[in-house]
């Protein structure tokens, strides 16, 4: 024990508790993140973008069309377009003698857009949620769309997990789940 200082003790130590957990890793006493996944689904989620500006006739993005995503800021994949749904910004007017409101279009930001993307994509799925490219997909998490002429940040504000079907009935389904034009 004289020949032995503290740092040798520590990495013995160490190496102890290493092969420990390793041998209850091995026995499934613990699981790996390989367990974890109970499932492979299509998914379904809205990505909000606020406050886009567009002086040109056209929206962007269209539906049935490819769009690139960064998650976290760390590039993805391409993914389907499912839908596309774009409203200019509203301003709400109070009606004079009433309680009641209306909403009517901002004509003083003409220009100015708020766009929600139906994406489509094969996740992972385990027991904290769906799983893309190592990324947990929640509402919140920020998302980069890229094209060839834009590039908008919006955020996950839907989440769906498909049941197995084909294409056409998975498509079918995700319409009339959402009001998106």
């Amino acid at each position: 024990m004289k020949n032995f200082k503290t740092v040798d003790l520590i990495i013995i130590a160490g190496i102890i508790l290493a092969l420990i957990v390793g041998f209850f890793t091995f026995k499934n006493f613990r699981q790996t993140a390989q367990n974890q996944i109970e499932a492979t689904s299509k998914i379904s989620f809205q990505v909000f973008i606020r406050g886009v500006t567009l002086t040109g006739n056209e929206i962007p993005l269209q539906a049935k069309d490819k769009t690139f995503i960064s998650i976290r800021n760390v590039p993805y994949s391409d993914l389907d377009i499912v839908a596309v749904k774009a409203d200019r910004k509203k301003v709400v007017l109070p009606i004079l003698n009433s309680k009641k409101v209306m909403v009517v279009e901002d004509v003083s930001q003409a220009n100015m857009y708020d766009i929600t993307v139906t994406l489509t994509d094969t996740a992972k799925i385990t027991k904290d949620g769906a799983v893309v490219g190592g990324n947990k997909i929640k509402i919140g998490l920020p998302i980069t769309l890229e094209g060839k002429d834009y590039k908008f940040n919006g955020t996950v504000s839907d989440l769906k997990v498909m049941p197995e079907t084909n294409d056409n009935k998975f498509h079918d389904a995700i319409n009339t789940n959402n009001d998106v034009q």
